[in-house]
């Protein structure tokens, strides 16, 4: 009996060695992702300003709140399919909050201009936030409360209830980035410059710092 416990003491340990072996080779969970959609105005800008964000991963450029499944960027500004433009943000929850989130994109906007955002006009350009249950329902109320508060003025972004979120064409993702090279009223631009003059121009940082001051965390470009 004493030989068999002897002789089988090197084979528990191998597989004692073996299993901590596959433990530690085990790969490693994912952290957890969340998203949240957001619609800002032009999206170009939206996605350039929350990819600077610590804790955001991904923004996408495409359209959300419409009727029309699958809308072309064309469809959408020429209005009636009642898409909104939009970002979906993917961010680590336990870098950045939803609520981190919400504070920053209210003080990136005009929450005050219900007809669209700077020098861009029409619905497909109007600001909301959208949620997919009550707690992120709950946390957009709040947010817009402490806005308006600190505005003084009402703020008209809406908090809708989460509609299915569609990319727009690859050639708007990540367009502030873009080296490609365009003919622009103002010769030719690479598409990062071009972006970079649209953006001033319409006049996004010069309305944000008006309204928000310090508080503005993108404003600036």
């Amino acid at each position: 009996m004493l030989m068999k416990l002897r002789r089988g003491r090197p084979m528990m340990l191998a597989m004692m060695i073996a299993l901590g072996i596959a433990a530690n080779c085990a790969p490693a969970k994912a952290a957890a992702t969340e998203t949240a959609v957001l619609a800002g105005g032009c999206f170009w800008c939206v996605e350039a300003d929350f990819e600077k964000l610590k804790g955001v991963g991904e923004v996408v450029s495409g359209f959300a709140g419409g009727t029309v499944a699958n809308p072309t960027y064309k469809q959408v500004v020429a209005g009636g399919t009642g898409h909104y433009e939009a970002v979906e943000i993917s961010y680590d929850p336990a870098v950045i909050t939803y609520d981190q989130i919400l504070h920053a994109f209210l003080r990136s906007v005009d929450p005050t201009d219900a007809g669209g955002q700077f020098c861009d006009r029409g619905e497909s350009y109007r600001t909301a936030i959208f949620v997919s249950d009550s707690a992120e329902k709950s946390a957009a109320e709040a947010a817009i409360a402490d806005a308006e508060k600190a505005l003084g003025k009402d703020v008209v972004t809406p908090v809708l209830q989460a509609a299915p979120f569609y990319p727009a064409e690859a050639y708007h993702q990540d367009y502030y980035k873009k080296s490609d090279v365009i003919l622009t009223r103002f010769g030719p631009k690479s598409k990062a410059s071009a972006y970079k003059r649209y953006r001033e121009a319409c006049g996004r940082d010069e309305r944000v710092r008006q309204l928000w001051g310090s508080a503005a965390p993108f404003a600036g470009g």
